[in-house]
């Protein structure tokens, strides 16, 4: 049985799990604006922007949720 990671910590399979979060959302991106503006066109910043930021995001909500995935209540004991 895989358990989550406890309230206020966090394992190496949150960020193996940010990192593909990243990675999606890269792709996401790309795609995005490539239909928006009918050119394949890679602009690195905004990429990497969106990407860091939905990485965090998931670390962060990991972060805050228990192993229960109940968002910033502790373990039960």
């Amino acid at each position: 049985m895989i358990m989550n990671s406890s309230f206020l910590t966090l394992n190496t399979r949150d960020f193996v799990k940010g990192l593909f979060i990243a990675v999606i959302t890269a792709v996401i991106t790309v795609v995005y604006t490539t239909i928006q503006t009918g050119t394949l066109s890679f602009d690195w910043k905004a990429i990497s922007t969106t990407a860091l930021s939905a990485a965090l995001a998931y670390i962060m909500k990991n972060l805050f949720t228990n192993s229960n995935d109940q968002l910033l209540k502790k373990d039960p004991a």
